[in-house]
Protein backbone atom coordinates (compact mmCIF):
# COMPACT_ATOMS: atom_id res chain seq x y z
CA UNK A 1 0.00 0.00 0.00
CA UNK A 2 1.33 3.57 -1.32
CA UNK A 3 2.10 5.68 2.34
CA UNK A 4 -0.83 8.17 2.99
CA UNK A 5 0.12 11.38 1.11
CA UNK A 6 1.12 14.09 3.75
CA UNK A 7 -0.72 17.27 3.80
CA UNK A 8 1.08 20.08 5.10
CA UNK A 9 -0.91 23.34 6.85
CA UNK A 10 -0.87 26.31 4.57
CA UNK A 11 1.86 29.23 4.84
CA UNK A 12 0.10 31.58 5.58
CA UNK A 13 3.20 33.96 6.20
CA UNK A 14 4.38 33.12 2.54
CA UNK A 15 0.86 33.78 0.79
CA UNK A 16 0.91 37.48 2.54
CA UNK A 17 4.40 37.70 0.95
CA UNK A 18 3.22 36.60 -2.40
CA UNK A 19 0.78 39.01 -2.79
CA UNK A 20 2.27 41.99 -1.35
CA UNK A 21 5.27 41.17 -3.80
CA UNK A 22 2.40 41.27 -6.81
CA UNK A 23 1.20 44.16 -5.71
CA UNK A 24 4.88 46.07 -5.38
CA UNK A 25 5.58 44.50 -9.35
CA UNK A 26 2.55 46.18 -10.71
CA UNK A 27 3.05 49.71 -8.92
CA UNK A 28 0.25 49.49 -6.99
CA UNK A 29 1.56 49.14 -3.59
CA UNK A 30 0.54 52.03 -1.55
CA UNK A 31 2.95 53.79 1.26
CA UNK A 32 1.50 56.00 3.82
CA UNK A 33 3.21 59.27 4.06
CA UNK A 34 3.68 60.48 7.55
CA UNK A 35 2.31 63.99 8.14
CA UNK A 36 1.70 66.34 10.84
CA UNK A 37 -0.45 69.19 10.13
CA UNK A 38 0.29 72.56 11.19
CA UNK A 39 -2.53 74.54 12.31
CA UNK A 40 -2.20 78.37 10.87
CA UNK A 41 0.30 76.85 8.16
CA UNK A 42 -2.27 74.40 6.36
CA UNK A 43 -1.48 73.27 3.27
CA UNK A 44 1.59 73.11 5.09
CA UNK A 45 2.68 70.09 7.07
CA UNK A 46 5.78 68.64 8.59
CA UNK A 47 6.92 65.09 6.60
CA UNK A 48 8.03 62.65 9.13
CA UNK A 49 10.08 60.39 6.72
CA UNK A 50 13.74 58.37 7.29
CA UNK A 51 14.61 59.59 10.66
CA UNK A 52 13.89 63.62 9.46
CA UNK A 53 11.10 65.78 9.40
CA UNK A 54 10.75 68.31 6.71
CA UNK A 55 7.81 71.31 5.31
CA UNK A 56 6.19 70.42 2.52
CA UNK A 57 2.88 71.47 0.59
CA UNK A 58 -0.17 68.66 0.49
CA UNK A 59 -2.30 69.42 -2.46
CA UNK A 60 -4.57 66.17 -2.50
CA UNK A 61 -6.19 66.76 1.15
CA UNK A 62 -9.93 65.87 1.18
CA UNK A 63 -10.64 68.49 3.74
CA UNK A 64 -11.13 70.37 0.38
CA UNK A 65 -12.00 74.32 2.51
CA UNK A 66 -9.50 73.35 5.50
CA UNK A 67 -12.22 73.58 7.97
CA UNK A 68 -10.18 71.09 10.32
CA UNK A 69 -7.80 73.71 11.14
CA UNK A 70 -10.67 76.42 11.33
CA UNK A 71 -10.32 78.38 15.13
CA UNK A 72 -13.93 77.53 15.14
CA UNK A 73 -14.07 74.02 14.72
CA UNK A 74 -11.41 73.33 17.37
CA UNK A 75 -12.89 75.86 19.95
CA UNK A 76 -16.12 73.94 19.93
CA UNK A 77 -14.06 70.40 19.92
CA UNK A 78 -11.70 71.84 23.04
CA UNK A 79 -14.82 73.14 24.37
CA UNK A 80 -16.55 69.50 24.23
CA UNK A 81 -13.82 67.76 25.47
CA UNK A 82 -13.43 69.29 28.31
CA UNK A 83 -16.83 69.26 28.90
CA UNK A 84 -18.16 65.71 27.96
CA UNK A 85 -14.50 63.88 27.99
CA UNK A 86 -13.16 62.20 25.14
CA UNK A 87 -15.52 59.20 24.49
CA UNK A 88 -19.34 58.63 23.95
CA UNK A 89 -19.61 55.61 26.54
CA UNK A 90 -21.37 52.95 23.89
CA UNK A 91 -23.23 52.49 21.50
CA UNK A 92 -26.26 55.10 20.72
CA UNK A 93 -28.76 52.68 22.41
CA UNK A 94 -26.32 52.10 25.43
CA UNK A 95 -25.40 55.61 26.85
CA UNK A 96 -23.35 57.19 23.55
CA UNK A 97 -26.50 59.82 22.95
CA UNK A 98 -24.73 62.73 24.23
CA UNK A 99 -26.55 66.19 23.44
CA UNK A 100 -24.03 67.41 21.02
CA UNK A 101 -25.20 64.09 19.05
CA UNK A 102 -29.03 65.49 19.07
CA UNK A 103 -28.02 68.58 18.19
CA UNK A 104 -25.51 67.68 14.83
CA UNK A 105 -28.31 65.29 13.74
CA UNK A 106 -30.99 68.54 13.97
CA UNK A 107 -28.64 70.56 12.34
CA UNK A 108 -27.79 68.28 9.61
CA UNK A 109 -31.21 67.28 8.91
CA UNK A 110 -31.99 71.25 8.11
CA UNK A 111 -29.52 71.98 6.07
CA UNK A 112 -30.70 69.01 3.83
CA UNK A 113 -33.73 70.43 4.25
CA UNK A 114 -35.51 67.10 5.58
CA UNK A 115 -37.27 66.15 8.80
CA UNK A 116 -34.67 64.19 10.17
CA UNK A 117 -30.85 62.89 10.26
CA UNK A 118 -28.94 59.98 11.72
CA UNK A 119 -24.96 60.26 12.43
CA UNK A 120 -22.44 57.06 11.97
CA UNK A 121 -19.02 56.64 12.37
CA UNK A 122 -18.04 57.34 8.88
CA UNK A 123 -19.13 57.41 5.55
CA UNK A 124 -18.70 54.19 4.48
CA UNK A 125 -20.30 53.29 7.25
CA UNK A 126 -23.23 55.20 6.74
CA UNK A 127 -23.20 53.84 3.21
CA UNK A 128 -23.05 50.33 4.02
CA UNK A 129 -25.47 50.26 6.81
CA UNK A 130 -28.15 51.92 4.59
CA UNK A 131 -28.10 49.80 1.69
CA UNK A 132 -27.54 47.06 3.32
CA UNK A 133 -30.66 47.47 5.57
CA UNK A 134 -32.55 48.87 2.84
CA UNK A 135 -31.85 45.67 0.63
CA UNK A 136 -32.34 43.37 3.15
CA UNK A 137 -35.64 44.84 4.59
CA UNK A 138 -37.74 45.89 1.92
CA UNK A 139 -39.59 43.19 0.87
CA UNK A 140 -38.99 41.96 -3.29
CA UNK A 141 -36.52 45.30 -3.41
CA UNK A 142 -34.10 45.92 -6.68
CA UNK A 143 -31.32 47.54 -6.38
CA UNK A 144 -29.72 50.28 -9.59
CA UNK A 145 -26.51 51.28 -8.69
CA UNK A 146 -24.39 53.69 -10.63
CA UNK A 147 -20.83 51.42 -12.49
CA UNK A 148 -18.51 54.16 -11.05
CA UNK A 149 -20.46 54.09 -7.31
CA UNK A 150 -17.97 54.10 -4.48
CA UNK A 151 -16.63 50.88 -3.13
CA UNK A 152 -18.96 51.59 0.23
CA UNK A 153 -21.93 51.80 -1.74
CA UNK A 154 -20.90 48.61 -3.75
CA UNK A 155 -20.28 46.52 -0.70
CA UNK A 156 -23.78 48.14 0.67
CA UNK A 157 -25.79 46.87 -2.43
CA UNK A 158 -23.45 43.07 -2.29
CA UNK A 159 -24.09 42.24 1.54
CA UNK A 160 -27.69 43.42 1.39
CA UNK A 161 -28.22 39.88 -0.99
CA UNK A 162 -30.77 42.08 -2.92
CA UNK A 163 -31.29 41.52 -6.85
CA UNK A 164 -29.01 44.51 -8.14
CA UNK A 165 -28.83 45.81 -11.82
CA UNK A 166 -25.81 48.21 -12.54
CA UNK A 167 -26.35 50.96 -14.94
CA UNK A 168 -23.85 52.81 -17.12
CA UNK A 169 -22.23 55.52 -15.32
CA UNK A 170 -24.36 58.68 -15.62
CA UNK A 171 -26.25 57.11 -18.66
CA UNK A 172 -30.15 58.04 -17.61
CA UNK A 173 -31.53 55.85 -21.44
CA UNK A 174 -29.88 52.85 -19.50
CA UNK A 175 -31.19 53.15 -16.50
CA UNK A 176 -34.57 53.61 -17.57
CA UNK A 177 -34.10 50.63 -19.61
CA UNK A 178 -33.06 48.73 -16.91
CA UNK A 179 -35.90 49.70 -14.81
CA UNK A 180 -38.79 49.21 -17.51
CA UNK A 181 -37.80 45.43 -17.08
CA UNK A 182 -39.71 45.55 -13.71
CA UNK A 183 -43.08 46.60 -12.91
CA UNK A 184 -43.88 49.72 -11.64
CA UNK A 185 -45.28 48.49 -7.92
CA UNK A 186 -42.20 46.73 -7.37
CA UNK A 187 -39.97 48.58 -4.93
CA UNK A 188 -36.43 49.73 -6.45
CA UNK A 189 -33.67 52.21 -5.18
CA UNK A 190 -31.75 53.86 -7.52
CA UNK A 191 -28.07 54.52 -5.96
CA UNK A 192 -25.90 56.96 -7.19
CA UNK A 193 -23.33 59.96 -6.52
CA UNK A 194 -23.54 63.92 -7.32
CA UNK A 195 -19.56 64.58 -7.49
CA UNK A 196 -17.41 61.46 -8.50
CA UNK A 197 -14.07 62.21 -6.99
CA UNK A 198 -12.06 60.35 -9.15
CA UNK A 199 -12.84 61.63 -12.70
CA UNK A 200 -14.46 64.97 -11.01
CA UNK A 201 -17.58 64.80 -12.99
CA UNK A 202 -21.37 65.32 -11.59
CA UNK A 203 -24.60 63.48 -12.16
CA UNK A 204 -27.29 64.75 -13.91
CA UNK A 205 -29.75 64.54 -10.79
CA UNK A 206 -32.69 66.31 -12.37
CA UNK A 207 -32.96 63.44 -15.19
CA UNK A 208 -31.94 60.87 -12.75
CA UNK A 209 -34.39 62.17 -10.19
CA UNK A 210 -36.98 62.26 -12.81
CA UNK A 211 -36.72 58.94 -14.08
CA UNK A 212 -36.62 57.43 -10.80
CA UNK A 213 -39.73 59.24 -9.90
CA UNK A 214 -41.52 57.61 -13.47
CA UNK A 215 -40.58 53.87 -12.48
CA UNK A 216 -41.48 54.51 -8.38
CA UNK A 217 -38.25 54.33 -7.10
CA UNK A 218 -36.39 55.61 -4.04
CA UNK A 219 -33.26 57.61 -4.21
CA UNK A 220 -30.38 57.21 -2.65
CA UNK A 221 -27.86 60.17 -3.52
CA UNK A 222 -23.98 60.13 -2.11
CA UNK A 223 -23.13 63.61 -1.48
CA UNK A 224 -19.64 63.04 0.04
CA UNK A 225 -17.76 65.51 -2.01
CA UNK A 226 -20.12 67.74 -2.49
CA UNK A 227 -21.76 68.89 0.98
CA UNK A 228 -20.19 72.32 2.02
CA UNK A 229 -18.93 72.80 -1.26
CA UNK A 230 -22.14 73.50 -3.36
CA UNK A 231 -24.76 75.54 -2.78
CA UNK A 232 -26.05 79.06 -1.54
CA UNK A 233 -25.98 77.70 1.65
CA UNK A 234 -23.76 74.67 1.16
CA UNK A 235 -25.49 71.25 1.17
CA UNK A 236 -24.63 70.37 -2.11
CA UNK A 237 -25.21 69.73 -5.55
CA UNK A 238 -28.70 68.97 -4.59
CA UNK A 239 -29.32 72.29 -3.29
CA UNK A 240 -27.91 74.21 -6.00
CA UNK A 241 -29.52 71.79 -8.55
CA UNK A 242 -33.02 72.90 -6.71
CA UNK A 243 -33.82 69.22 -6.60
CA UNK A 244 -32.97 68.40 -3.10
CA UNK A 245 -36.77 68.19 -1.85
CA UNK A 246 -37.08 65.16 -4.35
CA UNK A 247 -34.23 63.11 -2.85
CA UNK A 248 -35.23 60.28 -0.60
CA UNK A 249 -31.76 59.59 1.56
CA UNK A 250 -28.78 62.45 0.96
CA UNK A 251 -25.90 60.73 2.40
CA UNK A 252 -23.24 62.54 3.32
CA UNK A 253 -19.51 62.52 5.32
CA UNK A 254 -18.13 64.81 7.62
CA UNK A 255 -14.59 63.74 7.02
CA UNK A 256 -14.06 66.08 3.94
CA UNK A 257 -15.47 69.41 3.92
CA UNK A 258 -16.45 69.70 7.33
CA UNK A 259 -12.80 68.55 8.44
CA UNK A 260 -13.66 66.24 11.08
CA UNK A 261 -14.79 62.02 10.60
CA UNK A 262 -18.04 60.49 10.58
CA UNK A 263 -20.63 59.97 8.56
CA UNK A 264 -24.80 60.64 7.80
CA UNK A 265 -28.16 60.27 6.02
CA UNK A 266 -30.57 63.16 6.21
CA UNK A 267 -34.72 61.75 4.90
CA UNK A 268 -37.98 61.67 6.29
CA UNK A 269 -38.28 61.18 9.88
CA UNK A 270 -39.34 57.69 9.52
CA UNK A 271 -37.08 56.43 6.85
CA UNK A 272 -34.46 57.52 9.39
CA UNK A 273 -36.01 55.62 12.07
CA UNK A 274 -36.10 52.72 10.25
CA UNK A 275 -32.49 52.55 9.69
CA UNK A 276 -31.74 53.58 13.35
CA UNK A 277 -33.92 50.17 14.36
CA UNK A 278 -32.81 47.89 11.85
CA UNK A 279 -29.33 49.21 10.89
CA UNK A 280 -26.91 46.78 12.38
CA UNK A 281 -23.96 48.83 11.10
CA UNK A 282 -25.63 51.31 13.37
CA UNK A 283 -26.98 49.88 16.22
CA UNK A 284 -23.79 47.77 17.40
CA UNK A 285 -21.31 50.82 16.73
CA UNK A 286 -19.79 52.62 19.39
CA UNK A 287 -20.91 56.41 18.86
CA UNK A 288 -18.96 59.56 17.60
CA UNK A 289 -17.26 61.19 20.32
CA UNK A 290 -19.04 64.36 21.48
CA UNK A 291 -16.21 66.42 20.71
CA UNK A 292 -16.38 65.35 16.85
CA UNK A 293 -20.02 65.84 17.22
CA UNK A 294 -19.48 69.10 18.48
CA UNK A 295 -16.48 70.07 16.09
CA UNK A 296 -18.97 69.42 13.28
CA UNK A 297 -22.09 71.22 14.57
CA UNK A 298 -20.19 73.94 14.67
CA UNK A 299 -18.46 73.62 11.75
CA UNK A 300 -21.90 73.18 9.18
CA UNK A 301 -23.02 76.22 11.16
CA UNK A 302 -20.07 77.72 10.14
CA UNK A 303 -20.20 76.64 6.26
CA UNK A 304 -24.32 77.40 5.93
CA UNK A 305 -23.42 81.40 6.38
CA UNK A 306 -20.10 81.41 4.57
CA UNK A 307 -20.80 81.17 0.64
CA UNK A 308 -17.60 82.75 -0.30
CA UNK A 309 -15.35 80.35 0.90
CA UNK A 310 -17.56 77.97 -1.94
CA UNK A 311 -16.51 80.82 -4.18
CA UNK A 312 -12.96 81.00 -3.44
CA UNK A 313 -12.80 77.17 -3.35
CA UNK A 314 -14.10 77.02 -6.83
CA UNK A 315 -11.77 79.81 -8.14
CA UNK A 316 -8.76 77.84 -7.19
CA UNK A 317 -9.91 74.82 -8.52
CA UNK A 318 -10.47 76.58 -11.91
CA UNK A 319 -7.40 78.44 -12.17
CA UNK A 320 -5.53 75.44 -11.38
CA UNK A 321 -7.01 73.65 -14.38
CA UNK A 322 -6.16 76.79 -16.29
CA UNK A 323 -2.24 76.93 -16.16
CA UNK A 324 -2.27 73.24 -16.38
CA UNK A 325 -3.64 73.06 -19.63
CA UNK A 326 -1.66 76.16 -20.94
CA UNK A 327 1.51 74.13 -19.82
CA UNK A 328 0.47 71.08 -21.69
CA UNK A 329 -0.19 69.10 -18.46
CA UNK A 330 -3.11 66.60 -18.92
CA UNK A 331 -5.62 67.27 -16.93
CA UNK A 332 -8.73 65.10 -17.55
CA UNK A 333 -12.15 66.39 -17.99
CA UNK A 334 -13.88 67.87 -15.02
CA UNK A 335 -16.46 69.94 -13.80
CA UNK A 336 -15.96 70.15 -10.25
CA UNK A 337 -13.50 71.02 -7.84
CA UNK A 338 -11.01 67.63 -8.45
CA UNK A 339 -8.61 68.24 -10.88
CA UNK A 340 -7.09 64.81 -11.71
CA UNK A 341 -3.85 64.55 -13.75
CA UNK A 342 -3.59 61.69 -16.05
CA UNK A 343 -0.01 59.83 -16.17
CA UNK A 344 -1.73 56.51 -17.53
CA UNK A 345 1.00 53.44 -16.09
CA UNK A 346 0.94 52.90 -12.29
CA UNK A 347 4.92 53.21 -11.99
CA UNK A 348 5.44 56.00 -13.85
CA UNK A 349 2.55 57.71 -11.13
CA UNK A 350 4.47 56.67 -8.35
CA UNK A 351 7.69 58.07 -9.68
CA UNK A 352 5.94 61.17 -10.77
CA UNK A 353 4.38 61.74 -6.81
CA UNK A 354 7.75 60.50 -4.89
CA UNK A 355 9.85 63.08 -7.20
CA UNK A 356 7.23 65.41 -6.65
CA UNK A 357 7.89 65.20 -2.86
CA UNK A 358 11.45 64.72 -3.13
CA UNK A 359 12.77 67.56 -5.25
CA UNK A 360 9.83 70.02 -4.63
CA UNK A 361 8.84 69.23 -1.47
CA UNK A 362 5.22 68.72 -2.78
CA UNK A 363 2.65 66.18 -1.41
CA UNK A 364 0.03 64.33 -4.12
CA UNK A 365 -0.85 60.80 -3.51
CA UNK A 366 -0.99 58.67 -6.62
CA UNK A 367 -4.08 57.23 -7.61
CA UNK A 368 -4.16 53.77 -9.33
CA UNK A 369 -5.49 50.70 -9.30
CA UNK A 370 -8.30 49.52 -8.03
CA UNK A 371 -9.38 53.04 -7.02
CA UNK A 372 -9.06 53.69 -10.46
CA UNK A 373 -8.88 51.62 -13.96
CA UNK A 374 -5.85 50.09 -15.04
CA UNK A 375 -4.55 52.65 -17.59
CA UNK A 376 -6.28 55.64 -16.23
CA UNK A 377 -3.50 56.09 -13.28
CA UNK A 378 -3.49 59.58 -12.40
CA UNK A 379 -2.45 62.41 -9.97
CA UNK A 380 -5.28 63.83 -8.35
CA UNK A 381 -4.82 66.96 -6.88
CA UNK A 382 -7.46 69.16 -4.92
CA UNK A 383 -7.11 73.14 -4.62
CA UNK A 384 -8.29 74.91 -1.51
CA UNK A 385 -9.08 78.56 -0.88
CA UNK A 386 -5.58 78.01 0.84
CA UNK A 387 -3.22 77.51 -1.59
CA UNK A 388 -2.19 80.85 -3.14
CA UNK A 389 -1.02 82.08 -6.61
CA UNK A 390 2.50 81.63 -5.24
CA UNK A 391 1.93 78.05 -4.40
CA UNK A 392 0.46 77.13 -7.36
CA UNK A 393 2.82 78.72 -10.04
CA UNK A 394 5.44 76.35 -8.04
CA UNK A 395 3.25 73.46 -8.10
CA UNK A 396 2.99 74.15 -11.88
CA UNK A 397 6.64 74.48 -12.66
CA UNK A 398 6.98 71.51 -10.61
CA UNK A 399 5.22 69.11 -12.68
CA UNK A 400 6.34 70.47 -16.11
CA UNK A 401 9.82 69.75 -14.82
CA UNK A 402 8.51 65.65 -13.40
CA UNK A 403 6.98 65.61 -16.53
CA UNK A 404 9.76 65.68 -18.67
CA UNK A 405 12.37 64.02 -15.95
CA UNK A 406 10.32 60.93 -16.33
CA UNK A 407 9.44 61.58 -20.05
CA UNK A 408 5.44 61.40 -19.29
CA UNK A 409 3.82 62.94 -22.44
CA UNK A 410 1.97 66.65 -22.61
CA UNK A 411 -1.13 67.32 -24.57
CA UNK A 412 0.49 67.53 -27.50
CA UNK A 413 -1.66 71.01 -28.58
CA UNK A 414 -0.33 73.32 -25.29
CA UNK A 415 2.84 72.00 -25.08
CA UNK A 416 5.43 73.97 -24.72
Amino acid sequence: MPPDKVTLPMDYEAYFAERLDALKSEGNYRIFADLERKVGAFPRAANHRDGGVRDITIWCSNDYLGMGMHDTVRGAMCEAINRSGAGAGGTRNISGTTHYHVLLEQELAAWHRKEAALTFTSGYVANLTTLMTLGAQIPDVVLFSDELNHNSMIEGVRHSRAPKKIWKHNDVAHLDKLMSEYPKDQPKVVVFESVYSMDGDIAPLDEIISCAEEHGAMTFLDEVHAVGMYGQRGSGVAERDGVADRVDIIQGTMGKAIGVVGGYIAGSARMIDFIRSFGAGFIFTTSLPPAVAAGALESVRYLKDHNELRERHQERAATAKHRLRERGIPVMPSVSHIVPVLVGDPTLCKQASDLLLDRYSIYVQPINYPTVPKGTERLRITPTPLHDDDAMDYLVDALCDVWQTLGIQKVPEAAE
